[in-house]
């Protein structure tokens, strides 16, 4: 008996997607939509794409906002099945262009209940780190300097030039950062803070890398010995440390709502033709194996609450008990013009 080419295929297909029998490339495709600092291990890799029963495609497509921007503008003929990386800044924007489809995944119940946002299940939180001042503790001490408290110590005139940050409007730590300081001084408090920042003599720069690894003393040649970046950033200069060593080089301010809490979300994109996988993939990023992975991958926490933490992550990474904070409606509203105004009075 003769079969046509396309029944073969599809007898083909079938045993291809047995991979516990065959080992074989699975046929079908889910593609995850994301922001270029997205990582996974390749043995989570390697479960993600079993738990699926597909293939795996990261889509790395800029920073938060470019990833989502990208995202809005293809929401019609999606370029994935699922998002992941829209964070509580961007949230608003999210919903208002009816992006996502409502999903309560498997583990839903674990996530910590302060990190849902979405009453409807649209966005999930899968993880979160707190934004905030980094210093180098070996500069402070070797100039006999007190390290900053809280972000008032900006303005001393003993901090002159040793402050750099990121510019909000091209980096998702730099907006956070540029939030705390709303919240921290109010909508009529924080420009005047910025200028005064602005004559002590911050550097703005486009990106974290650029920041951290170009102009942080304590991880390059550069001159500042203040960065913004996470709380989370002291464990991993001990995990990436060249020489062992127990002890961080670098020291965090949290206190006094001087930082912002970043929450990331994942959801099903609306019109994808894989909701069935993406289903499955959005179990799979609440499930153990995924969080559990985050801390050393991303280095930031997991939104479950049962994930364990691996000891350098637990013993120097942190989160503040109080955070800046903003309803996220006053975000979505205000975004922009917050970003023009900072605009206007930090880089004219």
């Amino acid at each position: 008996m003769r079969i046509s080419a396309a029944v073969a295929t599809v007898i083909a297909c079938l045993f291809l997607a047995m991979p516990m029998l065959t080992g074989q490339a699975l046929c079908r495709e889910l593609t995850v939509m994301t922001h270029d600092s997205f990582s996974m291990s390749e043995a989570v890799l390697e479960a993600f794409k079993k738990a699926v029963g597909a293939e795996i495609t990261i889509l790395r497509s800029g920073d938060a906002g470019q990833a989502l921007n990208k995202a809005i503008l293809s929401k019609n003929n999606p370029m994935a099945d699922l998002f992941f990386g829209v964070d509580n800044t961007f949230i608003g924007r999210a919903m208002d262009n009816d992006l996502f489809i409502a999903y309560t995944p498997k583990g839903f119940d674990d996530i910590n209940t302060t990190l849902l946002l979405d009453d409807k299940n649209r966005l999930i939180p899968v993880d979160f780190g707190d934004v905030c001042l980094n210093y180098d503790i070996k500069w402070f001490k070797a100039k006999h300097l007190a390290p900053p408290a809280g972000l008032e110590d900006l303005l001393r005139p003993a901090y002159k030039n040793l402050t750099v940050v990121q510019n909000p409007a091209t980096s998702s730590p730099g907006l956070a950062f540029l939030l705390a300081t709303i919240s921290r001084f109010g909508e009529t408090g924080y420009i005047a803070f910025w200028q005064k920042l602005k004559a002590n003599g911050v550097m703005v720069v486009n990106g974290w890398q650029e920041a951290y690894w170009g102009q942080f003393t304590a991880a390059s040649k550069g001159d500042r010995p203040i960065v913004v970046s996470y709380a989370s950033s002291p464990a991993a200069e001990v995990f990436y440390a060249e020489q062992k060593t127990t002890t961080a080089p670098t020291g965090i301010v949290i206190g006094n709502k001087s930082a912002f809490r970043q929450i990331e979300f994942a959801g099903i994109l609306k019109n994808s033709t894989n909701t069935d996988l993406a289903k499955k993939a959005m179990d799979f990023l609440l499930s153990k194996t995924f969080q559990e992975d985050i801390p050393l991958q991303m280095f930031v926490f997991p939104a479950n609450t049962k994930a364990k933490l691996p000891d350098v992550f637990s013993k120097h990474a942190k989160i503040t008990d109080a955070p800046a904070s903003l309803p996220t409606d006053d975000i979505n509203q205000n975004r922009d013009k917050w970003l023009r105004e900072w605009t206007e009075n930090l880089l004219r």
